[in-house]
């Protein structure tokens, strides 16, 4: 009997080479996003700000690079999560009494405890059978107004993942302190305690245009702000941050599925950005200056505003806007951003503390609350950053920060999403 050995790797002649073969890689951009480079900054107020220097001090702190969506996320792209969303469970409905929208090779059972979803099989959808299948999933006669037909965007519920990397190293760092049962013990932490679980309703709060305002007459932006086409290209509002959290996390596995299809590795995840990630990324490069566009008037000079807020006493078109605008109005910053000023708010990942620049790291300032014992209202406060369409100017500051409540959702509150860059910087790459 012949014994063959199989080497893993070459041996190269005895010397350290690592692993060979590897294909050269090169971080593709993501569509709508831009590359921000890494570099340092005078985080805070550009000028002196005494009634709010309790809340927004001036400190010098560095970001890597990273990528950030060219405008705020509009009322059509964050469609496509909710109609994914929609398509999931009518499937899913479907999938029970028909088992060909199911994957279900051997190789996919090996891999996973339950079949997944079958995108590319095709659907009937109105057959009458399906059409009774995802009957549940609509709204009940009592409940439809001029007997539309319509989905019950109550049951548009997403269930995410992610995992808690600060529980599991602070769990780690614990018990590597115990000693060396203690350090055995961190090495060996279940993992499945650390991964996460949420459900949430993607629909936006429509009714934010109504509950926002008192004697204000908003019933039309109610009714079709969200789904017509003519506000397709304005930015989607009435999110929570929980929903825009859930957005990017869906907005990942969608181009890691689609990665993975083409056989290449997965990049960073998309996420909202990180309060110094998104002050730096609004300066577009100009430190020292109070807006986006420099400073320090809000005016060109032509005398025309620069962004959509409220201008003067409620002279809400003087700007050119109204509510919302298009998101990509007026001119980009030097970074080729838009509506880093103005349009919508948008929310940020960390938690609001007065106090947070005194003690957070100069070096990717991240502050989340850990505190278990504090308030519940105090942790829900999130930062919100840039000013909306019915804020004053000061608001519009790119030093200027304040919150909201992180399970609520306003008419002039958005997003946009980031992406930690593979790397140092691109000159890396070439």
């Amino acid at each position: 009997m012949t014994i063959v050995i199989l080497y893993a790797c070459s041996k190269g002649n005895g010397e350290l080479i690592g692993v060979q073969g590897r294909e050269e890689w090169y971080q593709p951009d993501p569509f709508g996003m831009l590359f921000i480079p890494m570099g340092s900054y005078n985080m805070g107020p550009s000028d002196q700000d005494v009634p709010y220097a309790l809340t927004a001090q001036t400190r010098t702190v560095s970001v890597q690079a990273f990528y950030i969506d060219q405008t705020e996320i509009s009322n059509n792209e964050y469609r496509q999560f909710v109609y994914h969303v929609r398509d999931s469970i009518f499937r899913k409905i479907l999938a029970d009494d028909n088992e060909e929208l199911l994957i279900t090779t051997n190789e996919f059972e090996e891999e996973y405890d339950e079949p997944i979803l079958d995108w590319y099989a095709k659907v009937r959808w109105n057959e009458p059978e399906v059409r009774e299948a995802l009957e549940p999933m609509y709204y009940n006669p009592a409940e439809r107004y001029m007997n539309r037909r319509e989905v019950d965007t109550r049951k548009l519920n997403y269930t995410y993942y992610w995992i808690d990397f600060r529980s599991a190293a602070k769990r780690s760092s614990r018990d590597a302190l115990n000693g060396p049962e203690g350090a055995r013990h961190a090495f060996s932490l279940d993992r499945s305690k650390f991964i996460m679980r949420d459900v949430i309703n993607v629909y936006p709060d429509t009714l934010a245009w109504i509950h926002d305002f008192t004697y204000s007459f908003n019933e039309p932006m109610t009714q079709n702000y969200f789904w017509h086409p003519a506000y397709d290209d304005y930015p989607v509002v009435g999110v929570s941050w929980k929903q825009a959290t859930a957005f990017s996390i869906w907005r990942t596995r969608l181009l890691h599925a689609f990665l993975s299809e083409l056989g290449s590795p997965p990049v960073n995840d998309f996420r909202l950005p990180t309060e110094s990630e998104w002050e730096y990324a609004a300066r577009g490069g100009l430190d020292l200056s109070p807006y986006p566009w420099g400073g320090p008037y809000i005016r060109n000079a032509r005398g025309c505003f620069l962004g959509n807020f409220k201008p003067m006493r409620g002279n809400y078109i003087d700007d050119g806007g109204f509510h919302t605008v298009k998101i990509n109005s007026y001119n980009p910053n030097d970074f080729g951003l838009y509506c880093m000023a103005g349009n919508v708010a948008e929310w940020t990942s960390n938690a609001f503390d007065e106090s947070a620049y005194n003690f957070a790291h100069d070096l990717n300032p991240d502050y989340l609350y850990d505190a278990k014992d504090e308030e519940p209202e105090v942790l829900k406060r999130k930062v919100i950053r840039g000013g909306s369409w019915k804020d004053i100017g000061y608001y519009l500051q790119t030093g200027t920060r304040t919150y909201e409540y992180q399970d609520t959702a306003k008419s002039y509150i958005g997003f946009r999403c980031v992406m930690t860059y593979l790397g140092r910087a691109k000159d890396d790459n070439l």
